[in-house]
């Protein structure tokens, strides 16, 4: 199987759902076979996911030495399950646009540019023995299959959200139907500690599934276990940094970026635990 691009570059226009700016950005073809970021701002630096620091900040942040591009989770997230493994993201600031805080425009824009071979083998990185790695109260099983599975379960002390388990085997078509539309979630008690460490300055109403004390505030949900499937997203958009496809059953428990970062990392770390194909 060979890798791909895409036919046509997209672009996109939002704010940041943390900085507040308003932000443009493109998504070019490349042969290049990797999936790099370029911040036009910065004169152009490149920050490479495979080889960046990634930061869990209320998302997922690449550092380099030159600097920095965040909440790529859900762009990456778009990219890995439509099978695009190379492609230059020009950002002209220093985050990807929330859009509506799901990965739905861009799986959707994305999937309609259309993709196109390259000359390169794709690489997959299949789990061929079981682990465990755990972050406080926050736990995963990797175990070998065949396919990409996960199954995700959160637990939090909240009327409209309990405990929420799901568990899929993902394709590009559970993807976009099941996961993609998934937006992102907090709570109305955060907002003002979260501003004053720089944060979440660009939520709002129109970008972030809101919770007050007791409720939902901005409803309807997409779906009810809507907040389960936004981790699964997450997650994704995380696994995607180690920069090839990865076939085994991930298990979470109470998970979240920390956690998805740790995984990334010990793969990066150990690869006896992947045997690769192509």
């Amino acid at each position: 199987m060979k890798q791909q691009t895409l036919k046509n570059s997209v672009s996109f226009q939002g704010i940041g759902v943390h900085t507040g700016l308003n932000l443009n950005l493109t998504v070019h073809p490349s042969d290049g076979g990797r999936i790099l970021f370029r911040r036009l701002d910065l004169g152009g630096i490149e920050i490479n996911p495979e080889v960046a620091r990634i930061k869990a900040d209320q998302c997922s942040v690449l550092i380099s030495s030159e600097g920095e591009v965040k909440t790529v989770e859900h762009l990456t997230a778009a990219l890995y399950m439509l099978g695009v493994d190379s492609a230059l993201v020009e950002v002209d600031g220093p985050e990807v646009p929330i859009m509506d805080g799901s990965a739905q425009p861009f799986a959707e824009s994305l999937r309609a540019a259309g993709l196109q071979p390259l000359d390169s083998e794709k690489r997959i990185g299949q789990v061929n023995r079981p682990f465990r790695l755990s972050r406080g109260e926050a736990l995963v099983d990797v175990e070998p299959d065949d396919r990409f599975r996960v199954t995700y379960s959160i637990d939090f002390d909240h009327k409209a959200i309990g405990r929420q388990e799901i568990s899929l085997e993902l394709d590009i078509n559970v993807f976009l139907l099941e996961i993609a539309p998934a937006r992102t979630f907090g709570f109305q008690k955060d907002v003002d500690a979260l501003r004053k460490s720089g944060l979440a300055r660009g939520a709002s109403l129109a970008n972030t599934v809101v919770l007050d004390e007791r409720k939902v505030v901005n409803g309807p949900l997409r779906f009810r276990d809507e907040f389960v499937r936004h981790k699964i997203l997450d997650l994704v958009g995380d696994l995607a940094l180690f920069g090839r496809p990865l076939f085994g059953h991930f298990v979470v428990r109470r998970g979240g970026h920390e956690l998805h970062h740790k995984l990334v990392k010990y793969l990066r770390e150990h690869p006896e635990m992947l045997s690769s194909t192509g």
